[in-house]
């Protein structure tokens, strides 16, 4: 650990260490980040995370609000002191422009993105729209607004282990395994990587880049296997599995990835790539056994009952084999790891849904 003697920035991150935050909170200044996308799955728990932990940070938030943006997700901290919401588009140059001039932003956390591959295959040019060009509006007025402003600036873009392609056999991505995607969504998050490692090559922008495993808990947009999962097997509904089940996937509980944002954000090399994963492979179809478990016990079923719901369906085109993350470098330089075994976040992921039906009834209607 790296200990300020001043209010100034230091060491190897946007702070040397949370204590820098604290001679903020001394001297009564604030520190503005702007963060997308923060009305979605992700972005909420992360905007949770750093309004609550940072009451000297002042966090705007901008999300258009499009059927995955749920202002529902952020009732608890919505008249929060160091929070402001905004509606608009990434990709609204005169919008992005304005907020900077208008709150002075010192920093971004860029999550807002197309996320589901399903929605990629049908319309790839809203992906490309939203990933690429809203990404590189972001990327160009940070570095017009930063130019020879003073201060500790930085860009953190959250990406996806999609990017790297399919694993077949053994092995793990690593930060420096080659980007192979195979979907129109992990084509334009790919191309968002390179527009941002473009800028700091070309235009030396401080900027960072994390890319991570599946993401569950609670808040989730039900198009996703498990929040659809578990709403179907309430509702005896069929669980569609694409072939035969066999695709690995690793999965990461989203408090521990905010956790993860939080740590890269503060200490992070600036330049730098991170891989956060859950060190926690399952197979398509056991991870469904598994939810179908729980999801019957507390429901009260005989647990297993709902194996009959299982459908298996034409695999997806493009469909990756396997995707496994080594965080082992984000675990040596800055000791990071996951905080709860699969069994434990799917058990609080269950639990949430099935007391938070009205939140799933909200979605459903808002479409």
């Amino acid at each position: 650990m790296h200990f300020c003697k001043d209010s100034t920035f230091c060491g190897k991150g946007v702070f040397s260490l949370y204590l820098c935050s604290m001679n903020y909170n001394v001297m009564g200044h604030k520190y503005t980040i702007l963060i997308t996308g923060g009305a979605g799955f992700i972005g909420s728990h992360t905007v949770r995370r750093f309004v609550k932990r940072y009451p000297r940070y002042r966090m705007i938030n901008l999300d258009l609000l499009t059927y995955a943006g749920n202002l529902s997700n952020l009732k608890d901290i919505a008249s929060a002191p160091n929070y402001r919401f905004v509606q608009g588009d990434i990709c609204d140059f005169a919008l992005v422009q304005k907020l900077f001039v208008d709150y002075d932003i010192d920093a971004v956390i860029h999550l807002a993105a197309e996320t589901h591959v399903d929605r990629s295959i049908l319309d790839p040019f809203a992906f490309a729209r939203t990933n690429v060009l809203g990404t590189l509006t972001l990327l160009q007025t940070a570095k017009d607004f930063w130019a020879g402003r003073a201060g500790d600036h930085l860009f953190y873009h959250v990406s996806t282990d999609e990017v790297y392609g399919s694993l077949e056999g053994e092995g793990f991505f690593m930060e420096t395994t080659p980007y192979d995607p195979h979907s129109p969504y992990s084509a334009s998050k790919a191309s968002s990587d390179h527009f941002v490692r473009a800028y700091r090559d070309t235009y030396k922008l401080p900027i960072v880049i994390s890319n991570c495993s599946n993401n569950y808990g609670p808040n989730q947009y039900p198009e996703k296997i498990i929040p659809l999962f578990i709403h179907h097997i309430c509702n005896n509904k069929p669980l569609p599995v694409y072939g035969t089940g066999q695709n690995v996937r690793d999965w990461l509980y989203v408090a521990d990835h905010a956790r993860a944002i939080d740590l890269i954000f503060h200490e992070g090399k600036k330049g730098e790539t991170y891989n956060i994963g859950g060190c926690n492979e399952w197979k398509n179809i056991d991870l469904v056994r598994l939810l179908i478990g729980i999801t019957d016990r507390l429901l009260g079923r005989t647990p297993g009952s709902s194996d009959r719901l299982i459908t298996y369906i034409a695999d997806r085109a493009g469909h990756d084999v396997r995707y496994a993350i080594d965080a082992s470098k984000l675990k040596n330089e800055l000791g990071w790891a996951p905080s709860l075994e699969f069994e434990e976040g799917l058990e609080r992921t269950v639990r949430w849904y099935v007391n938070n039906k009205e939140w799933l009834k909200e979605v459903y209607e808002r479409g």
